[in-house]
């Protein structure tokens, strides 16, 4: 019996089962984040504002930052894991099982939600944009393509350079879910007004499939420019972040 093929197969099981758990940890929080928060919008957008919308969105991320975080370190957002794999904080063999889950996972989110509204008399995902994002005509207040994309990407920035501080080795431990979620709320501020805020391309893309018209023909933008301010946070940060030798 050969010792070393038994253990390399032991270890490409255990790399497996690895993989699996984070895309299947990736799933639940981007479906929690995408009910949680485009949930608060389309079921009580009118009774909460986007001041609740907002406070929904971080809520959502906060939680699973601490549910799911020592699973898969809680993206939820494939321009989260592509800026940390440009930051080399995250192997790119796994890239696939993030991005997979995180689609999966809002799909599977808009399509509860999805049902949950349909059960309302009277209740048109396409009329009502179900929490779509968008630009000009479809911008909540109007805003052009221009507009949406500096805040998309400067937004998303903000984002990843909140992450990598708080993933700084200086930065205390069991802390990082605080700052992340509040700047979540800060963000759905400011950008609410102009695309409803995506800054996440499993969140437009899961709940433009059930809006079924412009969301669609849109959502290149949603997927595009929050990728690009991601990239962007990380060479933001790792620019100013202090070395070891400095702490």
């Amino acid at each position: 019996m050969d010792v070393k093929l038994i253990d390399r197969k032991l270890q490409i099981i255990m790399s497996m089962n690895k993989k699996t758990k984070i895309g299947v940890a990736e799933a639940f929080g981007t479906f929690v984040l995408v009910l949680g928060g485009c949930g608060s919008a389309v079921l009580a957008g009118d009774k909460i504002g986007f001041l609740g919308v907002s406070i929904a969105f971080g809520l959502s991320l906060l939680i699973m930052v601490y549910t799911i975080g020592p699973i898969s370190g809680c993206h939820i957002n494939p321009a989260v894991s592509i800026g940390l794999v440009v930051a080399k904080l995250i192997d790119a063999v796994l890239l696939p099982y993030y991005i997979g889950g995180q689609i999966v996972g809002g799909i599977l989110g808009g399509l509860v939600l999805y049902m949950i509204a349909s059960g309302k008399p009277g209740f048109d995902a396409a009329a009502s944009g179900f929490a779509s994002n968008g630009f000009a005509e479809h911008s909540p207040t109007g805003y052009g393509l221009l507009a949406a994309a500096l805040t998309e990407i400067v937004l998303t920035a903000f984002l990843l350079f909140t992450i990598m501080g708080t993933t700084h080795p200086n930065y205390p431990v069991g802390f990082g879910g605080i700052p992340i979620g509040l700047m979540l709320v800060l963000i759905h501020l400011i950008g609410i007004p102009v695309t409803n805020t995506s800054v996440n391309p499993a969140r437009s893309i899961g709940v433009a499939l059930f809006q079924g018209g412009w969301a669609i023909q849109q959502l290149w933008a949603f997927i595009v420019f929050p990728v690009i301010g991601g990239i962007i946070g990380v060479f933001a940060y790792n620019f100013i972040k202090p070395t070891m030798e400095e702490i």
